[in-house]
């Protein structure tokens, strides 16, 4: 294994850790998911230019286009929870409360 493969391993394992382990906030499970995402179109982006093929080029940009969709949704998802339960914690939003 390459040392930029081993970084952009540990990027994505340090984010699913923070992910796993730190679910007190609603914050910072949406910045662990993006520090996931940019860890794997880093090395998308790498591998595509390492396999010197044009075929995967666009793989990337799709996935950074996701990402950001995916960081708008986080974002409003934030939003909404704060206005309505007044924080951000997990642990006050409840799936059975109407």
């Amino acid at each position: 294994m390459t040392p930029s493969q081993l970084t952009f391993t540990m990027a994505f394992t340090l984010g699913l850790s923070g992910l796993a382990f730190h679910r007190k906030h609603l914050l910072s499970a949406l910045l662990c998911l993006e520090a996931m995402m940019l860890a794997l179109f880093v090395a998308m982006a790498l591998w595509s230019t390492q396999m010197n093929s044009n075929a995967f080029s666009p793989a990337p940009m799709m996935l950074l286009a996701f990402s950001a969709c995916e960081a708008s949704a986080g974002l409003a998802l934030l939003v909404a929870t704060s206005r309505t339960h007044g924080t951000d914690h997990l642990k006050a939003l409840n799936l059975l409360q109407c």
